[in-house]
């Protein structure tokens, strides 16, 4: 069994997850697999979220605005995988920021220790971090080469 083509071949792939190309490098198709990928990620979560808010079980309790927010959220990122439209992925770019209000205003679960209130926080602005990255590829999208070396 050779571990390394299939590595390869579903997590780490030039063209289809290209994450460390830096954006005046990729091509519109890496574009639109980092676009598309992003956007389903985003899209599923805040479909949970959307439902889950719903719940009387969290510590905000029954919220519609929470619900509403991210489910505004998922119709951006059905714009976003579909159009490309920049002002999607600013919208598609603010869960991590409205996580950490989230943090902010009603707290970290009880059972959560120091550790994983810490990991949460940096995982949120490692999001945000990457958010740059997104907003930069959706800009460069539509100047991008359809391949390697010819304009778009």
């Amino acid at each position: 069994m050779d571990l390394d083509k299939y590595f390869k071949k579903y997590i780490w792939d030039d063209e289809r997850t290209p994450y460390f190309v830096p954006v005046a490098r990729l091509t519109r198709s890496q574009a639109g697999y980092e676009i598309y990928l992003y956007a389903l990620f985003v899209g599923v979560l805040c479909a949970i979220v959307s439902v889950a808010a719903l719940s009387s079980k969290l510590p905000h309790g029954n919220s519609a605005i929470v619900s509403i927010y991210a489910f505004t959220v998922v119709c951006a990122a059905v714009l976003l995988g579909m159009s490309r439209h920049a002002w999607a992925a600013l919208w598609c770019a603010t869960p991590p920021l409205a996580g950490l209000a989230y943090f902010a205003a009603y707290g970290f679960h009880p059972n959560l220790g120091l550790q994983d209130k810490v990991l949460l926080v940096l995982a949120m602005i490692a999001w945000l971090a990457y958010c740059r990255r997104l907003l930069a590829v959706v800009r460069a999208y539509a100047g991008l080469p359809d391949r390697r070396g010819q304009a778009g």
